[in-house]
């Protein structure tokens, strides 16, 4: 009980060296992949999933949208394994520093918007002036819409860092309530414990729909400059 409540967020380290950028790294050794002309069902089913998840994303968008399928399919495997290792006892999730999330969110949106300034200025430069607006109003909406595109990876890697963050720290607090709860009363315990073990399958679902959201959101991006 005496543990730090964010003791878990701090990037580890190994004799003195930070060691955040291996378990960046980690993850993507995890995937299984296979070298022979029949795969088998784990094998099939993750190929599966793959095609069935870059299908659904890439639907909306045209021909040269599309040219990002491999990156945007890598992008939610790699934040969906970092979110499910992170559920794992004494581990570290790199998800939910803020400065990581950035890192992702601000190169694939400006990625985006630059290909839409070049490929399509003016629907890209519509954007700042809806149509049948006030001339009185003109100044005023040209900064709003200038600021809420400024602000859109911010967003992106504040969503991903708070759901991921908030669930950490509700299942700390839980667990240390179950073990501080477990020489006091039995039955509270078992019931608290419970609630930790519905807890965990929630965060198992966060894991996976926020790396889906955040993935989602870059291809919508990117289907607006398109």
């Amino acid at each position: 009980m005496n543990e730090n409540l964010f003791a878990s967020f701090i990037a580890p380290t190994i004799l003195g060296l930070p060691a955040a950028v291996l378990i960046i790294l980690f993850p993507p050794l995890l995937i299984p992949t296979s070298k022979y002309l029949i795969n088998n069902r784990l094998i099939t089913t993750q190929q599966w999933l793959i095609k069935l998840t870059s299908k659904q994303m890439m639907a909306m968008h045209n021909t040269k949208g599309r040219t990002w399928s491999l990156m945007l399919v890598s992008l939610i495997i790699f934040i969906a394994m970092t979110n499910l290792l992170g559920l794992l006892p004494h581990s570290f999730t790199p998800t939910t520093q803020l400065s990581m999330n950035l890192a992702m969110a601000i190169p694939l949106w400006t990625g985006a918007v630059i290909m839409g300034f070049r490929s399509k200025i003016k629907n890209a430069l519509a954007h700042f002036l809806p149509q049948g607006t006030p001339t009185p109003l003109i100044p005023m909406l040209v900064i709003i819409e200038t600021i809420s595109l400024l602000i859109q990876p911010m967003a992106l890697a504040v969503r991903l860092t708070a759901n991921i963050t908030a669930g950490h720290l509700l299942m700390h607090l839980i667990g240390s309530a179950t073990l501080a709860m477990s020489t006091i009363n039995l039955p509270s315990t078992l019931i608290i414990f419970t609630i930790l073990i519905l807890l965990t399958i929630l965060e198992i679902a966060v894991a996976l729909i926020q790396a889906y959201v955040f993935t989602l959101l870059v291809s919508l991006y990117l289907h607006d400059n398109t």
